[in-house]
């Protein structure tokens, strides 16, 4: 799947992805969340994802691991 381009749609709350062949997807991140984020950290990563890189944000969503890539960029870390 190439996308085309993509952006974030305040008035509908999703991201819209322009794929190379004319398809057009739109990812409903409110439900992304709901499923996806498990605390107030994670949505906050995947809010900064939707603002600042919506194309980051797509391919995580169509192609990634959510749940996994939230566990690492979120797990806390105490330091020595």
């Amino acid at each position: 799947m190439d996308m085309f381009t993509c952006y974030f749609d305040m008035d509908t709350g999703c991201v819209e992805v322009w794929l190379t062949d004319g398809r057009i997807l739109s990812i409903d991140c409110t439900k992304v969340e709901q499923v996806e984020a498990d605390n107030m950290y994670q949505r906050a990563e995947l809010d900064y994802l939707i603002y600042n890189d919506p194309e980051a944000y797509a391919e995580l969503i169509l192609n990634g691991d959510p749940k996994a890539y939230l566990k690492a960029v979120t797990e806390y870390t105490p330091l020595d």
